[in-house]
């Protein structure tokens, strides 16, 4: 009796400060989309993992006012429209008050105006089509560069440090590398470069000799590889290498992981990627990392982007004291800090701005090589 007398006293000391305010603890949800099954749960899963430290670095400091805890709740869109759609409205009936996500552009599209009917912010950390925040949808942000910006590093590249007179584009038909594939050709034309021919494969093929037999043929100066990811792109290198290719290759930032030098090897080496620059000196960059890779390992391409994302988020509904979707994005807007991927400071369409660079495979690893805006090597 005296027992269960004292349990029942205890608990009333841990209920006594909820009684006295009328208000318990909450959990602030928040949601993530991209890939975390088939050809590109790479990226996805690195996506997903970037918010969770962010998460763990936000409770660290301090957590967000008002809730005992932040959880997160991640959606597989598998880089399917439909499966996007699902995601959001999964997310919208477990009531999170924001979303980072998702990785394919034909995913963060559908997705976001699902999200959009019900005014959720949503950050992508990865989605670069020009149609992201070009259609008007006030709560979408991005964090990560865009296509124009990446096909003009492209071009300049391939015309000022390559000199390559002749280019040979080839694109997966997914909405994000055709897209930027549309872009680099237009930038080629517009600077003088032959474009040989604009090709095609599909999504998901592991063999690409019909594509490289005319490639071969066609003997450009340079191979232009947009494909959707690092699976790909490395079984591309790799045949493109078997069939004598010589001259360059130029690929981009969804080819860009470390899985593609672990599956490419020596067909790797000497492939150039456009990616955004990070600057790993920074205190920012250093503080994630050491969270990263205490609870995941070694970061992917788009990690820190996620974690960029989230931060951002969680820090302005911090600062806004509120979850309303008008003061979480006034709160957006004026942030100017440094973060881990780059200056995080946000455009009025909900761009954040592009630091495209040119990286080069070299000993087995990405080395930073050629600076655009200076024109110099690294």
């Amino acid at each position: 009796m005296k027992r269960r007398i004292a349990m029942i006293l205890g608990l009333m000391m841990i209920l006594a400060p909820f009684a006295a305010t009328g208000v318990a603890a909450e959990t602030l949800k928040i949601g993530s989309m991209s890939p975390l099954t088939g050809p590109y749960a790479a990226d996805g899963n690195d996506i997903a993992n970037g918010v969770r430290t962010a998460i763990a670095v936000i409770e660290e400091e301090g957590g967000v006012p008002g809730y005992d805890k932040i959880e997160l709740f991640p959606q597989d869109t598998a880089c399917d429209p439909k499966q996007a759609v699902a995601s959001a409205n999964k997310l919208l009936n477990l009531e999170v008050v924001g979303v980072v996500g998702a990785y394919c552009s034909s995913s963060t599209i559908p997705g976001s105006e699902v999200l959009a009917e019900e005014n959720i912010p949503m950050i992508t950390p990865a989605s670069t089509n020009e149609k992201v925040t070009e259609r008007g949808l006030p709560y979408m942000f991005r964090m990560c560069g865009r296509d124009d910006d990446q096909s003009k590093t492209a071009g300049k590249f391939i015309k000022d440090y390559l000199k390559a007179k002749t280019v040979y584009i080839v694109d997966d038909k997914t909405t994000y590398s055709q897209g930027l594939a549309e872009n680099v050709k237009k930038e080629c034309e517009k600077l003088g470069i032959e474009v040989a021919s604009h090709d095609h494969v599909n999504q998901g093929d592991k063999d690409f000799s019909a594509v490289l037999t005319k490639i071969k043929a066609a003997n450009p100066d340079l191979f232009y590889m947009s494909l959707q990811n690092s699976s790909s792109g490395s079984l591309m290198a790799i045949q493109a290498k078997r069939f004598g290719l010589k001259c360059p290759i130029l690929a981009q930032d969804a080819v860009y992981h470390p899985q593609f030098i672990k599956i490419a090897k020596d067909a790797a080496e000497g492939v150039y990627f456009t990616f955004g620059y990070v600057d790993k000196t920074k205190e920012a960059f250093k503080k994630y990392y050491a969270k990263y890779t205490e609870m995941f390992g070694e970061p992917g391409a788009y990690s820190h982007y996620a974690y960029d994302s989230t931060y951002a988020l969680l820090t302005a509904i911090k600062k806004a004291g509120s979850t309303d979707p008008e003061k979480i994005k006034e709160q957006i807007m004026a942030m100017d800090y440094d973060g881990a991927s780059k200056r995080v400071k946000f455009f009025e369409n909900g761009d954040s701005s592009s630091n495209y660079i040119v990286q080069l495979v070299k000993g087995g690893e990405f080395v930073n090589f050629w600076d655009p805006a200076t024109g110099e090597l690294y």
